[in-house]
C-alpha cells in the first residue's frame, strides 16, 4: 500500500507542477512575423492572440487580401513557436519521458 501512496503523491506533485507550467506559459510572449516584419503578431505561450502590429506601408485598400494573408502567416508562426515552447516546457516537466498519450492538462 505504501507504493500506491507514493505513486499518488507523485501524481499530485506532477499536477501542481503542470498547473505552474500552464500559468507560466500564459505569462510568456511569443512573436510571429510576416512580410519582413511588416506584420507582427504576439501571443501568449499557449498561442492565444495578444496583439497585432501592422506597418502602415502594407495597408493598401486595393490589396486587402495580401494584408489578410500576412496576418494569417504571422499568426501561424506565433502559434507554431508557442507550441514548440509548450513542448519544451512539457519535456522539462516530464523529464523527457516519451509518453504514449497526451496528458490531460
Amino acid at each position: 500500500m505504501a507504493d500506491f501512496m507514493k505513486i499518488l503523491q507523485q501524481a499530485q506533485e506532477m499536477t501542481g507542477r503542470m498547473q505552474e507550467m500552464q500559468e507560466k506559459l500564459l505569462n510568456e510572449t511569443v512573436t510571429g512575423a510576416a512580410g519582413g516584419g511588416m506584420v507582427r503578431v504576439e501571443t501568449d505561450g499557449k498561442g492565444n492572440l495578444r496583439s497585432i502590429k501592422i506597418d502602415p506601408s502594407v495597408v493598401n485598400a486595393d490589396d486587402v487580401s495580401m494584408l489578410e494573408d500576412l496576418v494569417v502567416v504571422a499568426m501561424r508562426e506565433a502559434q507554431k513557436k508557442a507550441g514548440e515552447l509548450e513542448s519544451r516546457e512539457m519535456g522539462s516537466l516530464t523529464g523527457g519521458m516519451n509518453l504514449p498519450f497526451p496528458l490531460p492538462f
